[in-house]
Parts: structure tokens; C-alpha cells; sequence
């Protein structure tokens, strides 16, 4: 049944709920949603609010709806970045042949948080807002400190729709060349879930780190903020290579962008399982 003091509307409600049960896989790819009798008996609603709850998730690609056929939950569509490469999102996506574009929302002066800071080793820094989308879909949000002494005339325009990697080994000479990775489960705050649009509280995989430049000087400390229903991160593992570490949050927190909310555990389910399987994948 519905809380019907929330003040959400009874269908978005409906749809939430349903969206969980899809990304946490109680409802697996390729499952039968119930049928509008059973939904509407479940949550004491109308067929009309039903109605509308499964037409937002056929709007969002989470269901398929067909004439005369029970709607199916859709297999969600993934991209895989491998976690432990310094080159960014943009050179690994594009080089598989996806159409990636770059929003950039803002560039400039402020002084960075503590581990940015302590970092990079300066307070005179650049902060860049991005949005990246992958064939006109939001993916992820980007932010990232620069060094402003070592990016002399950096402007947003040169980074939209452009790497900004490349753009730092063309015109600076200064090339990614290795850093540190940490891997957490999130939920999005009301400014991530506008941007990547997506509803507050969904869960998030976050990749924070540090890289340094050809000649290990700390070049950018950033924050990138995946949509975990359709980025998959991949981990290359051998014998030679250096042991990745990955933390859950303790289970009574949430991380966001900025505020201060904290979402219900299984808000956050499906995030701690795939950083789960991570984990295992390392050993």
C-alpha cells in the first residue's frame, strides 16, 4: 500500500517502488511485470495510476510494453569502463564507437575541499562541473580540481563535447599517466538526479581519485558520479598487478554532491551488490 500523506503523486509512487524492485533485480530482465489487477490490489490504486506508474517506466527503458502481451522488465542497456586505466571516460568510450558529448556547467575559481587540497598541494584551483551523456544519455557527472597554475587560459567552451585528458597532453604536454582509484555505492542528491536525470535516492556508483602527470606531479583530483543501471566498471586482474581496495558505506549513510539526506538501505541495494562483485572479482 502507498503512503497517501507523501505528497508524490499515488503514480510516481507506484513507479518508484517498481523501479527498485527492477534495478535490485526482484523484478530480473526479462520478467513478467503482474498485471494491472495485481498491481492495483498491491498498492490499492486505480488502473489509471497504474497506467501511468508503467508508462513512465516504459519511458525510461526500464519495461517493454506490446499490444496484447504482458509488459517485460527491458535487459538494461551497459557500458563498461575499466576502473583501473588513467585515461578517462571519453578516450575509452569513444574508442568502442559510442557517441559521447560533453556538457560542461561550470568552470571556476574556488578553493578545494581538504582531500583535493591535500592532494594537489594547492588552494589556488579550478572546479569543473561536466555532465557526460553516451548516445544522448546522461551517464555520469564530473567533478574535477585542477591545479590553476598548470592550466594557464583554460576555458568551458574548449572542453565541451572534448576530452579533457587530451585537451591537457595537447596543449599543456601534461599526460594522465597514473593515480588512485576508490570505488563507493552513493545515492543521488536532488542536483545529481536533476542532472543525470534520474529521482532523488537512486543509487549511484562513484569513482573518486587522484592522477598524476608523465612526471608524477599531481595534475586533477576528481569526483565522477555513474549511473549504476547502465555503467558496468571492469577490473583487469593479474598476478603483477597492484591490489585495488574497495569500501562499502557504512549502511546507515548516503554521500551526496551537497544536502544531507539519508536514504533508505535499499535505496542503495543494488549499488553495494555491484561493489560487492568487484570486491570478489580481486579476491
Amino acid at each position: 500500500m502507498l503512503d497517501r500523506k507523501d505528497g508524490r503523486p499515488l503514480h510516481r509512487q507506484v513507479a518508484e517502488s517498481l523501479r527498485r524492485e527492477i534495478l535490485g533485480h526482484d523484478l530480473p530482465p526479462g520478467s513478467t511485470l503482474p498485471s494491472e489487477a495485481e498491481l492495483c490490489s498491491r498498492f490499492g490504486v486505480g488502473r489509471s495510476v497504474v497506467r501511468q506508474a508503467v508508462a513512465g517506466l516504459a519511458a525510461d527503458g526500464l519495461v517493454i510494453r506490446r499490444q496484447g502481451r504482458p509488459t517485460v522488465v527491458a535487459a538494461p542497456t551497459e557500458y563498461r569502463r575499466l576502473v583501473q586505466r588513467a585515461t578517462g571516460l571519453f578516450e575509452q568510450f569513444a574508442r568502442r564507437g559510442h557517441d559521447i558529448r560533453t556538457t560542461v556547467l561550470e568552470l571556476v575559481e574556488a578553493t578545494p575541499p581538504e582531500p583535493a587540497r591535500a592532494s594537489l598541494g594547492t588552494k589556488a584551483c579550478l572546479r569543473l562541473e561536466r555532465v557526460r551523456l553516451l548516445d544522448d544519455e546522461p551517464l555520469s557527472y564530473v567533478r574535477t580540481w585542477l591545479p590553476a597554475a598548470r592550466v594557464p587560459d583554460l576555458r568551458a567552451e574548449d572542453l565541451v563535447d572534448a576530452s579533457l585528458h587530451r585537451l591537457l597532453s595537447h596543449r599543456y604536454g601534461l599526460r594522465p599517466v597514473s593515480g588512485q582509484r576508490q570505488v563507493r555505492a552513493v545515492a543521488a542528491d536532488e542536483r545529481l538526479a536533476s542532472a543525470l536525470a534520474i529521482d532523488p535516492g537512486t543509487p549511484l556508483l562513484l569513482l573518486e581519485g587522484e592522477t598524476a602527470d608523465q612526471h608524477g606531479r599531481p595534475l586533477e583530483w576528481f569526483s565522477a558520479w555513474h549511473r549504476s543501471d547502465r555503467v558496468v566498471f571492469d577490473i583487469d586482474v593479474s598476478e603483477t598487478a597492484e591490489t585495488l581496495t574497495l569500501d562499502t558505506l557504512p549502511k546507515a549513510e548516503g554521500t551526496e554532491s551537497g544536502g544531507k539526506p539519508r536514504p533508505a538501505e535499499r535505496d542503495l541495494a543494488r549499488a553495494r551488490e555491484l561493489v560487492e562483485e568487484l570486491r570478489t572479482l580481486l579476491g
